[in-house]
C-alpha cells in the first residue's frame, strides 16, 4: 500500500499545466513532467520536478497522472505513447473540450482498465493552489475518492458532479457560453458607443451597472426554468424585441456588424410568433430547445 505524498505526473506545460505543477510541488508531492515541446521544464526542475524523456516514462513515474493539453486530440496523441498496462494508476484529464469528447475519453480509459476522471478548471492560473480555485470533476465516485487527496493541492473547492463523465465538460461549455458571449457583447457595445462619439471611460461608468444586474437575473431565470413559469412582471419578450431592434438599426447605420444581435432577435421573433410575447425572458430557453436551432 502506498504511503506518503502521492507521486504525480503532469502532462502538458502550458500556463495551466505549469500552475498545476507548482501547486503539487508546493504540497510536497513528487512531480514528474512531460511536454511535447522540450525546454519548458527547466525552472520546474530547479524547484524539484523531474522531466521525463517520454510519455511512457512520465506515466510510469506517477500514481496520479494529470493531463492538461490544448485539446482532446492532443490528449489522445500523447496517451497513445503511454504504457499498455497502467496498473492502479489514475488518470485525471483537465483538458478543456466537449462533453462527447470526455465520454469518448472515458471509454478509452475503461477499455484499458484505467481509473478516469474528467475535470473542468473554472479559475485562472493565478488562483491554482489557493482557496479561490474551483475544479469540477465527473467520473466514477471511487476514482474521485482515490484522487481527492492529491488533487487537493490544486486548492479551493472541488465538486464531484457524478458518475457521468461528460458532466464537468457540460458545465464548462455552458459557462464558456456565458463568458464568450458576454465578452463579445462588451466589445461590441464599446464599438457602438464609440461610433456615437461616447468616450470609453464615460461609457464604462454606466456599463458596469449592467453587470450588476446579472447575478440576480441568473438566479431568477433558474427558478423560472425549473418551475416552468415565466412571469413578465419585470420585462417581457415583446419589449425586448423592440429594444434589440433599435440596437441593430443603430449598429447597421454605422456599418458595425450585428450578427449576434440579429441571431438573438430571430429567437425573440420566434417566441413572439408562438404567443410568448407577454412572458419573461427566461422563456427564450425553451424556445431554443423547441426550435432545435440557434
Amino acid at each position: 500500500m502506498h504511503t506518503g505524498p502521492t507521486p504525480v505526473t503532469v502532462i502538458g506545460l502550458g500556463p495551466m499545466g505549469r500552475a498545476l505543477v507548482s501547486a503539487f510541488l508546493d504540497a510536497r508531492h513528487p512531480v514528474t513532467v512531460w511536454n511535447r515541446t522540450p525546454g519548458k521544464a527547466a525552472d520546474l526542475v530547479e524547484r524539484g520536478a523531474v522531466a521525463a524523456d517520454s510519455v511512457q516514462d512520465a506515466v510510469g513515474a506517477g500514481r496520479l497522472i494529470v493531463v492538461c493539453l490544448i485539446d482532446y486530440e492532443a490528449v489522445r496523441a500523447a496517451l497513445a505513447q503511454s504504457p499498455a498496462e497502467w496498473g492502479d494508476r489514475l488518470l485525471v484529464n483537465l483538458t478543456s473540450g466537449e462533453p462527447a469528447q470526455a465520454r469518448q475519453m472515458s471509454r478509452w480509459a475503461s477499455s484499458r482498465r484505467i481509473g478516469y476522471l474528467d475535470g473542468a478548471i473554472l479559475t485562472p492560473t493565478q488562483a491554482i493552489g489557493t482557496p479561490s480555485a474551483t475544479v469540477l470533476f465527473s467520473g466514477a465516485r471511487d476514482v474521485y475518492e482515490a484522487a481527492r487527496e492529491p488533487m487537493g493541492a490544486v486548492g479551493g473547492t472541488a465538486v464531484h458532479l457524478g458518475d457521468e463523465p461528460g458532466r464537468a465538460s457540460a458545465y464548462e461549455v455552458a459557462l464558456l457560453d456565458i463568458f464568450a458571449t458576454s465578452v463579445y457583447g462588451i466589445v461590441h457595445a464599446f464599438a457602438l458607443a464609440s461610433a456615437e462619439g461616447i468616450a470609453p471611460e464615460r461609457f464604462a461608468t454606466f456599463a458596469t451597472g449592467i453587470g450588476g444586474l446579472l447575478p440576480d437575473m441568473v438566479r431568477r431565470f433558474a427558478q423560472q426554468i425549473q418551475s416552468g413559469h415565466y412571469p413578465g412582471d419585470r420585462s417581457t419578450i415583446a419589449s425586448a424585441a423592440s429594444g434589440i431592434t433599435h440596437a441593430i438599426n443603430t449598429c447597421l447605420s454605422h456599418g458595425i456588424g450585428a450578427g449576434m444581435l440579429t441571431a438573438a432577435r430571430s429567437v425573440i421573433d420566434r417566441a413572439v410568433a408562438d404567443g410568448h410575447g407577454p412572458e419573461g425572458l427566461a422563456r427564450l430557453t425553451t424556445v431554443l430547445h423547441e426550435s432545435g436551432r440557434p
